[in-house]
C-alpha cells in the first residue's frame, strides 16, 4: 500500500484478511494472554494477512485498561504480521492513552472506534481523530460501526478526518453499501476495510483492500480462499465462497450475541481454549452448541 497523501509515513500492509481476534478468558474469567496470543497465531497460520485485536470480537468494551494493554502486548509479541490494535474509548483522553501504549509496544497501526454513548457532532469527531493522530507515529484507522456506537459519520465529516495527518484508512461495519461506495470514491488515498461477513465479496467489488471477518476468527482458510480467488480474478469462485460464508455466519449467529465465534472455535478442537464471553455476554447452551456443530459439519467446515 502507499502512504496517504497527507501522511509521509507509509501505512502497514493490512490488505487481505484481517481477523478481529478474540480475547481469551481463563476458568476464573480473567484475561488469558497466552491463549489470546495463541488464537492470533492460529489465524495467521490459517493465512491471515494481519490481525486486529480489541475489536468487537475482542470484547474491548468489557475490559479494564490494564487488560486491554495486556492483550495488545500479547498479540504484538506473538505474530509476525501487521497488528492494528483497537484503542477506542468514549473519551479522547482515554483513547489517546490507549494509542500511546499500543504504539510504544510495537503495533503497526491503531484502530479508533468513534466515541460512543454521548452524541458526537462533526467538530467533536474531527477534533477526536486529530488528537489521536497527533499523539502517535503509527497510522490511525477509523472504525465506523454506528449500530453499536450510536454515532454515524457523514461523508463530509469523513472527508475532513481523512485529510488529517496520520489517518490512513477506515474499517466500515455500517453495512451501508451506498455510504461505503461513496466514501471510497471520495477518499481514494484511504485504505478501506469491510467489516461485515455479509459484504466480503461486495466490499472487494467496491474497492476495499481488506476483509475484517468474524468468520475468519474460526475458519481463516475459508475467508483467505475467498480473498485469494478474488485477487486472482476468479470472481465466480469468490462468490461461491461468499455463499459458504453466509451459511457459516448464519449458523454462528444462533444463540446469544457473539457466542458463536468462541463456541465454533471450541468445536475446531484447537490446542488452546479461549473460554467463554465476559458477562453480561453469555455463551451458548448445550442445545445451541449441538445445533451449531451439526450445521458446521453439514457445511463441511469442521
Amino acid at each position: 500500500m502507499t502512504p496517504t497523501s497527507s501522511d509521509t509515513t507509509a501505512s502497514p500492509d493490512v490488505s487481505g484478511v484481517v481477523p478481529p481476534t478474540v480475547t481469551a478468558f481463563d476458568g476464573n474469567g480473567d484475561v488469558d494472554p497466552d491463549a489470546t496470543a495463541a488464537h492470533a497465531q492460529f489465524v495467521v497460520d490459517g493465512g491471515a494477512n494481519a490481525v486486529f485485536p480489541l475489536g468487537t470480537n475482542g470484547e474491548f468494551a468489557l475490559l479494564t485498561a490494564g487488560e486491554r494493554r495486556r492483550v495488545v502486548e500479547a498479540v504484538t509479541d506473538a505474530v509476525d504480521v501487521p497488528v492494528i490494535a483497537g484503542v477506542g474509548a468514549p473519551s479522547t483522553r482515554e483513547t489517546v492513552a490507549n494509542a500511546e501504549h499500543a504504539a510504544s509496544v510495537g503495533v503497526d497501526g491503531v484502530v479508533v472506534v468513534t466515541p460512543y454513548y454521548y452524541p458526537l457532532d462533526e467538530e467533536g469527531a474531527v477534533a477526536h481523530y486529530r488528537s489521536v493522530a497527533a499523539a502517535v507515529d503509527v497510522p490511525v484507522y477509523v472504525y465506523h460501526i454506528p449500530s453499536k456506537t450510536g454515532n454515524e459519520l457523514s461523508l463530509e465529516t469523513l472527508g475532513r478526518i481523512a485529510a488529517l495527518d496520520g489517518v490512513a484508512g477506515l474499517k466500515d461495519s455500517s453495512k451501508d453499501v451506498p455510504w461505503l461506495a461513496q466514501a471510497i470514491d471520495a477518499n481514494p488515498d484511504m485504505d478501506f476495510l469491510v467489516g461485515s461477513d455479509s459484504l466480503l465479496f461486495a466490499g472487494l467489488e467496491l474497492g476495499c483492500t481488506g476483509l475484517v471477518s468474524a468468520v475468519a476468527n474460526v475458519f481463516p482458510e475459508l475467508v483467505v480462499d475467498l480473498y485469494d480467488a478474488y485477487a486472482a480474478g476468479d470472481e465466480d469462485e469468490a462468490q461461491r465462497l461468499q455463499s459458504t460464508v453466509f451459511d457459516v455466519r448464519s449458523a454462528m449467529k444462533r444463540g446469544p450475541y457473539m457466542a458463536g465465534v468462541k463456541t465454533a472455535l471450541s468445536l475446531r478442537e484447537t490446542d488452546f481454549d479461549v473460554g467463554g464471553l465476559r458477562a453480561p455476554l453469555r455463551t451458548m447452551d448445550d442445545a445451541q452448541r449441538a445445533a451449531l456443530e451439526t450445521d458446521l459439519r453439514e457445511l463441511g467446515v469442521l
